[in-house]
This record gives C-alpha cells, sequence and structure tokens, in this order.
C-alpha cells in the first residue's frame, strides 16, 4: 500500500495541489488526509458535476490543473460538464479525474456498484478520455501520473486515474470534528418508525440510513414492503418519494434523507415545495458528515435545511437536536398536511455489526409496488 504522504508527494512533484470532489470509501484514508488539512487546498462538492466545474474554474483562475476526486459512480455524474465544458472541442481544459473503482469486474460488491463497475473504463473511452489504473507502486504511480500531466498539458484535455480499494495505506487522522449532538441517526430512526402508520411508506437514502431502517424492520418482524431502500443514486431519495406520493395520494409518504444528500441534489427541495403534495413529509438526518464513505465532512454546519425548505415552498419546517424534541415536533408535523421537513441533528457514528438489507434491489421493488397497488 501507499502512504497518503508518500501520495501527495508524488502530486505535489507533479504540480497537482488543488483537490475537489465528493468522497468515497475506496480511497477513505486518502481523504482522512485531505480533511486534516495539513497537505493540499481541498474543496469537498456537494456533488461531482460542481467539482469539475470548480477545477475548471481554478484552471481558468490560476493555468494550473485541478484534481476531482469521486466513486465511479460520479463519473456518470460528470459526463456533461466533462463533455461540454472541458472537452478539447469545447473549452479544452485540463482537469485530472481521481476515480474509485467500485464494483470492478470480478470482484465482490454490492448490487449497486456492479453495473457502474463495468463500465468505468470504456465511458472513459466513450469520453475519449486516456487513463490510467494505478498499481501499489510508488515508482509506478510516479511514471503514471508524470504521463497523466504532459498528456494534460499538451493537449489541454481531461486524464483520469483509476484507484482500486486497498491503493492507500491507512491514515490515522489528527483532526476531527467535535460534535455536541446527542442522538444517534439509528436512535432517531427507530423513533420515528415507532410512530408510523402500517400504510405509511418509507423511501430511505443510501448508505446507513437504509441499512438502519432494513435492520429495525427485521428486529420489529413488520416486513419490508412499505419501504424503498434507495441502495444507490445518493441525492435521488427525495424525487423517487414525490414520483410516489403524487401518485399515491391517499398514503403518506415519507423521506428518510441525510445531509450530503440533500445537498447533493437540492434542488429537489424546489420541485417538492412547488407540487406541494400533502402526503409528503421529508426527514433529514444530519450529521455533517458523509458516514457512509469514512465520515468526512460535508458542507452542511452554514446550511440551514430548515429555511431553505420553506424558502422553496414547504408548508413547515423544523430542526430539533434531542431525543424528547424530535417525538414532540415529530407529531405536530404529521398533524398537518405537508410538504413538510423536519431536520434531525444527529451525531455521527453506528454500530460495527451493522449489516446490509438480505433482500434484492428487484425483491424490494416489487414488494413495494404490490404494496403500493392495494387501494
Amino acid at each position: 500500500m501507499v502512504t497518503c504522504e508518500m501520495l501527495y508527494g508524488i502530486f505535489r512533484k507533479n504540480g497537482l495541489t488543488f483537490f475537489c470532489g465528493v468522497p468515497d470509501s475506496t480511497f477513505k484514508d486518502w481523504m482522512k488526509f485531505l480533511a486534516d488539512g495539513r497537505g493540499p487546498e481541498n474543496i469537498v462538492t456537494v456533488n461531482e458535476c460542481e467539482a469539475v466545474a470548480l477545477c475548471a474554474g481554478y484552471h481558468l483562475g490560476t493555468g494550473k490543473i485541478g484534481v476531482a476526486y469521486m466513486q465511479n459512480a460520479g463519473e456518470g455524474h460528470t459526463v456533461n460538464p466533462i463533455a461540454s465544458l472541458c472537452d478539447p472541442e469545447v473549452y479544452s481544459i485540463p482537469l485530472l479525474l481521481m476515480i474509485g473503482w467500485r464494483g470492478e469486474p470480478g470482484k465482490p460488491d454490492e448490487p449497486q456498484h456492479r453495473k457502474m463497475g463495468k463500465i468505468t473504463l470504456p465511458l472513459l473511452d466513450v469520453l475519449g478520455i486516456p487513463y490510467s489504473v494505478l498499481e501499489d507502486d510508488p515508482r509506478k504511480i510516479e511514471r503514471e501520473l508524470g504521463k497523466a500531466v504532459d498528456y494534460m498539458k499538451k493537449k489541454n484535455a481531461p486524464y483520469a486515474i483509476v484507484i482500486r480499494k486497498g491503493l492507500v495505506q491507512e491514515y490515522g487522522q489528527k483532526k476531527e470534528a467535535v460534535q455536541s449532538c446527542e442522538m444517534l441517526r439509528e436512535d432517531a430512526i427507530k423513533a420515528i418508525v415507532d410512530s408510523l402508520k402500517p400504510e405509511d411508506v418509507v423511501v430511505s437514502t443510501t448508505g446507513k440510513t437504509s441499512r438502519e431502517l432494513f435492520e429495525y424492520r427485521d428486529c420489529k418482524k413488520q416486513g419490508h414492503q412499505r419501504d424503498f431502500y434507495t441502495v444507490g443514486s445518493m441525492g435521488c431519495a427525495a424525487p423517487i418519494a414525490l414520483g410516489i406520493a403524487m401518485q399515491n395520494k391517499r398514503k403518506r409518504v415519507f423521506i428518510f434523507d441525510g445531509d450530503g444528500a440533500v445537498l447533493m441534489h437540492m434542488g429537489t427541495l424546489a420541485t417538492i415545495g412547488h407540487y406541494a403534495p400533502k402526503n409528503l413529509y421529508h426527514i433529514v438526518f444530519d450529521n455533517e458528515s458523509h458516514e457512509s464513505t469514512g465520515g468526512q465532512p460535508t458542507v452542511s454546519p452554514t446550511v440551514d435545511f430548515a429555511k431553505v425548505a420553506l424558502a422553496c415552498g414547504y408548508k413547515k419546517a423544523h430542526e430539533v437536536k434531542a431525543e424528547n424534541e424530535l417525538e414532540m415536533k415529530f407529531k405536530d408535523m404529521i398533524k398537518h398536511d405537508g410538504p413538510s421537513m423536519l431536520v434531525v441533528k444527529v451525531r455521527k457514528g453506528s454500530r460495527p455489526d451493522l449489516g446490509r438489507p438480505t433482500t434484492t434491489p428487484i425483491e424490494n421493488k416489487s414488494a413495494l409496488m404490490k404494496f403500493l397497488s392495494r387501494k
């Protein structure tokens, strides 16, 4: 494995000192290193398109090359700004894409990563972006990065480096954000689930939120037919729930969301507010981090989600920090028509033995559709 300090030295030697993007668990220790602020400049963006555009602005302002990091799911997200902004046939802007390879063919991974894993390299080929899959050898990494920089400078075009899991050595983070919240997300989920009716529908966001909801349903022997576990498609739980709510007006639909996911597609709040389904209730569990990819910070400490929701047309929006306050505000929220938002401030952390859904995505979809078809 390569140490973070060694990897930073190679980047710096090649003039690459500006990093931005959406964290990925494939190189979570590199993300810890960046978060410590001991190396290059780093900006955690809300989505991968923003990262590509930010690197473009960095290049325009300095003449230097930025690095946009992402999981390979985000590679698909960036097709538009890469093809219509950075491509040599448009503005011809160089940037280095640092892509974590989830779902690599031949290696076990979760269902939501398999398709993207298969097309990670072919998609780069379609976009005309040359790439290097880095090997666990500092000398080879230095050679490949040197080749990448030479290409970007000569062609004024993007280049990609693909990172396999296990390339970066474990890093002991020196600086951790201090959190004062008393609730864990799992406890908050349990409190809310206990207040739901049997006919209520829940759409939960990707990552540990869905895993915790799934396990609690198992614990209570409630089945999973009323829930949609958005195992991939980060940021899409809210629009999925909107689609369900607008077509099933007799059922209450609850979104179990996260701060990183809301930030990624915050424009959905405007759509929800505009169409204003009365049966939609938006719960945002805000731990100020991308916990499922290693706990990297989000920008949520400077965002007031409740005020944003109200500005977008939500009927009610509140923030809670204590469990007794959560119960009171939740019961008050569901007495009124939506759309409403409840922001639940929780501290980072989850059980080390937290499992994953034991049903397949297809089984989950089929069970929910059957549940929704019952009038």
